[in-house]
């Protein structure tokens, strides 16, 4: 990562100077596409060159949002049937959702991101054909995982049972994330495929592929699990079955030619270069991982309180609404990686600069205002996810903390998406590791075990580990030399392979 070193680049925004040339120069003319940014001279071509840009993250930024929110719905409608067929269920679900799923969705989403990096540097660099290769390579690396991540599944219970979950949790859960396996290997598939089609700004159709899973999820859990009174075996046949819809309508749609040049066919180029590959994937995973596993580790916290079921359900019911917040910043998260790693590719520093100015404002201000909406409906949507009110009370009382963490969690993901647009997994994970496990961890037990605050107690101190994280993330992107960063990207489209045009034009250094 091309970080601590001082910006070559001429500033973006300098002071107008007053001359006939100058007003030639910054006549309001739209600049081509294929260019970089230009210097910005005072207010009118600042809002000029803000609009412009905001058009496009907000282009791939609305599709990737809708289907994050969606995709995340189908787990939280789970949840809310589940919290109606009892509070063990709802327990159980969330449990095996959070720890034994969301360690799963945490390594194939890792993994998976290294596509985020690779296709869209390749995507800006004009090497469309490398596209499909690279998500071939990806689904071998994800598959092979998956076979691995097997056993967590099988050995659910006394797993759970081992780190201190009730006895009834974690039967329940054990016996559901065993049916739950095949959601395992739809991860796998889902997330190259996902990623692929990001990179080319392929946005609209997955929106629409995951707006139809959603409805028809629902419709389905209120049948099986409810109508029917399946229970938790409806709810496993329909999430089972959602996941999968979501990676066959999506392989339709590639194979169907819509992607071009990005999708040829399968090819034995897949199975080359793999080690590179997985190193890559490997420093996505650990990076995200460390992420979703962080608040995943409240609700485990959560276990060990006295009443356990009641704080269990109130976390899990703040996480379900953190998860839909967390969901909009991921769509900030998807569009300004692919806008830093298009831009790179291109070899555009000025404009991956700008772009991440852009989104981190834009993503604060979407979570102030969601906050906000949150704190007014504080009395209103407890009752909606649970009929206990030992829950329903915990939840009111947790909301104004949740709403803090609202805002501080949209601005990170989408920090965490220039990470992965210009390739920094590996140092962003040691970053994670010291704000999250060695401080922010730490901090929440001592608050919430030693000095008896409980769950807010754990919650402030998960907290206090993600804004440092923040914060780290702010100067990281400060201090980052972006002309470097274009150079590193035209070195990573060698290394990973291509046509001598596009090597010749990622070695175009900016001056």
């Amino acid at each position: 990562m091309a970080t601590m070193a001082n910006d070559t680049l001429v500033p973006l925004i300098t002071p107008r100077v007053n001359s006939e040339e100058d007003d030639e120069l910054h006549s309001p003319i739209v600049r081509p596409s294929n260019t970089d940014i230009q210097q910005i001279h005072g207010v009118k071509d600042l809002v000029r060159e803000f609009s412009a840009e905001s058009k496009k993250l907000w282009y791939l930024a609305t599709p990737a949002i809708f289907t994050s929110v969606c995709q995340y719905s189908i787990g939280a409608v789970t949840q809310v049937f589940a919290g109606h067929v009892g509070t063990v269920q709802l327990a159980a679900v969330s449990v095996e959702n959070s720890i034994i799923a969301g360690f799963a969705f945490g390594v194939m989403l890792g993994m998976g991101s290294a596509l985020e990096t690779l296709c869209g540097q390749a995507f800006g660099a004009k090497q469309l054909e490398m596209l499909g290769i690279y998500m071939q390579r990806s689904w071998i690396i994800l598959i092979t995982t998956s076979l691995l991540l097997v056993f967590p599944y099988i050995f659910a219970a006394p797993l759970l049972r081992f780190i201190g979950q009730t006895a009834d949790i974690s039967k329940w859960a054990g016996t559901f994330a065993v049916w739950m396996i095949p959601q395992l290997f739809a991860y796998a598939l889902n997330f190259p495929i996902q990623k692929f089609l990001q990179a080319q700004s392929k946005i609209m159709a997955m929106a629409a592929i995951a707006a139809v899973a959603l409805v028809g999820h629902t419709f389905f859990c209120w049948l099986l699990m409810l109508k029917l009174g399946w229970g938790l075996v409806g709810a496993a046949v329909v999430l089972n079955g959602s996941w999968w819809f979501l990676v066959m309508a999506k392989l339709i749609y590639i194979f169907s030619g819509t992607c071009g040049q990005a999708w040829s066919g399968f090819s034995i180029e897949a199975f080359q270069n793999l080690w590179n590959f997985v190193k890559l994937s490997f420093a996505s995973a650990i990076m995200l991982c460390l992420e979703i596993w962080y608040f995943m580790a409240l609700i485990l916290v959560a276990g060990y309180l006295k009443n356990a079921e009641v704080a269990v359900d109130a976390i899990s019911i703040c996480m379900i609404i953190l998860g839909w917040t967390v969901m909009v910043a991921i769509g900030f998260n998807a569009a300004i990686s692919v806008r830093v790693s298009n831009e790179l590719g291109a070899g555009h520093p000025r404009s991956a600069k700008f772009s991440v100015i852009v989104a981190s404002m834009t993503s604060l201000l979407c979570g102030i205002f969601l906050s906000v909406i949150l704190l007014v409906c504080r009395s209103w949507y407890p009752p909606f996810f649970s009929k206990d009110e030992q829950v329903q009370q915990l939840v009111y009382e947790l909301t104004p903390i949740l709403a803090l963490t609202m805002v501080v969690s949209t601005l990170q993901p989408t920090l965490s998406g220039v990470a992965i647009g210009a390739g920094w997994q590996a140092y962003v994970a040691y970053v994670n590791i010291a704000c999250y496990y060695l401080f922010g961890i730490p901090v929440g037990l001592v608050l919430g075990f030693l000095l008896d605050i409980g769950v807010r107690g754990i919650w402030y101190g998960m907290l206090v580990g993600v804004t440092v994280q923040t914060g780290v993330l702010i100067m990281m992107v400060f201090r980052t030399n972006w002309n470097k960063e274009a150079s590193l990207a035209g070195d990573r489209i060698k290394q990973w392979g291509g046509d001598s045009e596009a090597k010749e034009n990622g070695e175009n250094l900016i001056n």
